[in-house]
């Protein structure tokens, strides 16, 4: 465990360290694109963080190279080296993406050339734990097949969640201490070797989150842009691959006592059929979603619009902050529920606590629709938007605006593609999303 958490530290440092370098060469660059009627943030914001993490990503697999008991799985396995050289392609291919902005069907291509290329390595779907039927060996074309699906699946559903500051990074790290955590479960529980890869996988992969996410919280500085969010989604992809095709359900050793006993004690097998869905369950849903509401009214899958699941979060009146902690809460309860389900299926507790943190998640997400009052006696020790007196006064209209300062545009109106572009470049751009004027800095210095 102390070497995994070396490497995820270092792999943090690393990612964190570079990303401000990387953000000036960014800007020097010009990976700052215009403002779109879709985007969230206000001001032109570098791209290009998928540079920091693939190097974060490239000191992790070289610090635990060197380690002594990580060692022994790179001359064991050839994992290691088919991510590295996927993660490769997949970021060179998003890098040219973030500057010249290549078409889509290029990009879909790319990502299934670096699937292939971790396939041609060894890390494919060798064998599949079927419910009722045990492990079904799958041939070469089928394992190719389903290895490259997963890989383009995983990375397009976390590129498609990449629309707030810090939500994919933050959704992405979420889900890979989940797969950490049951990874080395099977690796250190039941000894079994194989799942080793996927546990170093996931332990970077947290790094690189980690690394990133001090610089791209809201009001973000930089975004990590296709390079990154492809990049992290081959990796959370590569480790599902490698514990689900890789680790012999047999090896587990599970099928012993009688039949309900064994029903509950094989659950661990079939969790990694499940596990590298929850952890994508969110990412995926808005995936699957874009695509029927994009070919419904008759758009190309890869069309972008203001649909996603952040996007109705803001319209529904949350704020950019809440937006993003709401969609962490609801990837941390799927993706833990499910791993601490593998651990104890046969608990009711876990049951329970999953439906109390539903009901929880769905309060959280109606809140906006309801406006509360604080009584009388209590209106001096809550917020003024809460007091009946000032209820009133903010809820109406401001009549005018002073000339020097920036209006901002809601939801709405963001939403009807009438805000106007912000050309990267321009005075006062300074990298990062914040909403509104920055004069109010140079007002206070002038009061003095």
């Amino acid at each position: 465990m102390r070497e995994y958490l070396l490497t995820l530290c270092i792999t943090a440092a690393v990612t964190y360290l570079l990303t401000g370098p990387v953000r000036k060469f960014a800007i020097v660059a010009g990976a700052m694109p215009e403002i779109r009627a879709r985007d969230v943030h206000r001001e032109p914001t570098p791209r290009l963080g998928g540079i920091a993490m693939f190097f974060g990503l490239c000191a992790g697999l070289l610090v635990a190279d060197h380690l002594t008991n990580l060692s022994t799985l790179f001359e064991k396995s050839n994992e290691p080296r088919a991510l590295l050289s996927g993660a490769a392609l997949i970021w060179l291919i998003g890098v040219l993406d973030d500057k010249f902005e290549i078409d889509a069907l290029i990009k879909l291509g790319g990502q299934m050339i670096a699937a292939g290329v971790m396939v041609m390595q060894g890390l494919t779907i060798l064998w599949l734990p079927i419910p009722g039927v045990g492990s079904v060996a799958l041939t070469q074309w089928q394992g190719t097949l389903l290895t490259v699906a997963l890989v383009v699946i995983t990375i397009n559903a976390v590129n498609f969640v990449d629309g707030l500051d810090g939500l994919a990074a933050g959704m992405v790290c979420i889900a890979a201490a989940a797969f950490f955590l049951y990874a080395y479960r099977i690796w250190y529980s039941y000894g079994i070797e194989a799942a080793a890869p996927a546990t170093l996988f996931a332990a970077i992969l947290m790094g690189m989150c980690l690394g990133f996410l001090p610089h791209n919280m809201h009001p973000a500085r930089i975004f990590m842009g296709d390079s990154g969010s492809m990049l992290i989604g081959l990796v959370l992809a590569a480790g599902a691959i490698s514990v689900t095709g890789q680790v012999d359900p047999d090896a587990l050793k599970l099928f012993a006592g009688s039949e309900k006993e064994a029903v509950h004690q094989t659950v661990p097998v079939y969790i990694p059929l499940l596990l590298p869905l929850t952890i994508i369950a969110v990412p995926a849903a808005d995936l699957i979603l874009a695509i029927v509401r994009r070919t419904w009214r008759g758009q190309s899958p890869f069309a972008a619009d203001r649909g996603h699941l952040h996007h109705r979060l803001l319209e529904i009146g949350h704020s950019h902050s809440r937006a993003v902690l709401i969609m962490y809460f609801w990837s941390a309860l799927i993706a833990f529920g499910a791993l601490t389900y593998s651990v104890n299926s046969a608990s009711m507790w876990i049951v329970l606590s999953v439906v109390i943190l539903s009901t929880i998640g769905l309060v959280l997400l109606l809140l906006p629709r309801f406006t509360p009052r604080a009584p009388r006696w209590a209106e001096a020790i809550v917020p003024p938007r809460y007091r009946r007196g000032r209820a009133s006064a903010a809820a109406a209209p401001e009549t005018a605006a002073p000339a020097d300062t920036q209006t901002v545009e809601g939801p709405q109106e963001a939403a009807s593609g009438d805000r106007t572009p912000v050309a990267a470049g321009v005075s006062g751009v300074n990298g990062a999303s914040a909403v509104g004027p920055r004069a109010r800095l140079a007002d206070r210095s002038r009061s003095r």
